[in-house]
């Protein structure tokens, strides 16, 4: 399992608003509904003022998908834990540029642990500090609103890095954008150069997540 080329436009259902008592359900759900990959978003409490989920959690559900599993890491320390989530079976690991003193050393560290690698930044996060690092990375997250809990509003101004960060890395390297996105922002961003939505509350906050996505993908011109 690999993280998708860069180039088609995949959906990444965040489960840090599905039901925490039904996980492996509802990332079963999603996967029924055609999704290639599964937005793990862990939390440490210190780096965002939130915890959620580590490594033994995410082993329990690597035996009950085969989703692609795309780890954001909101942690202080992504470098020392890295080796503990591959382990745990996940296929991709992004870190925050605000969180890692020598990034390209983990970005190199996490592939020869076989899996790719993603920097992230945070709004208020110039994009001028991943300038040189984003070509090195196999997917660029961009945070469009602050990272810690889900439902939060949209911020269009940081969405608008996308399209900077498209001209930096090129078609080959996928970007990805975390926050607030649902049917109404999902073409804005996409539009940015964006192939990776995460969307979390537009899809676990309705009854059927099938139908949330595929209003999702009808929304940027997907059909099917």
């Amino acid at each position: 399992m690999r993280l998708p080329k860069a180039g088609t436009i995949e959906i990444a259902p965040s489960i840090l608003d599905a039901d925490f008592a039904r996980l492996a359900d509802e990332i079963a759900a999603v996967e029924l509904a055609g999704v290639n990959m599964v937005h793990l978003d862990v939390m440490d409490g210190h780096f965002v003022p939130n915890i959620t989920i580590g490594p033994p959690v995410i082993a329990k559900l690597r035996k009950v998908s085969r989703l692609v599993f795309d780890s954001h890491l909101m942690i202080s320390e992504p470098a020392r834990y890295a080796e503990h989530f591959v382990q745990a079976g996940v296929n991709h690991i992004t870190f925050h540029i605000e969180a890692a003193d020598e990034p390209k050393k983990l970005i190199d560290k996490l592939h020869k642990l076989g899996v790719t690698a993603g920097i992230c930044l945070n709004p208020g996060t110039p994009v001028e500090q991943i300038q040189t690092i984003a070509p090195l990375c196999d997917m660029v997250l961009v945070m469009t609103v602050q990272p810690g809990f889900g439902g939060q509003k949209f911020m269009p101004e940081a969405a608008k890095k996308i399209a900077r960060i498209r001209k930096i890395v090129g078609p080959g390297i996928r970007i990805e954008v975390d926050g607030g996105i649902d049917s109404q922002t999902a073409p804005i961003v996409v539009s940015y150069g964006a192939d990776t939505l995460v969307v979390g509350h537009a899809i676990f906050s309705k009854p059927d997540r099938a139908a949330a996505i595929n209003t999702i993908r009808e929304a940027y011109g997907q059909r099917g």
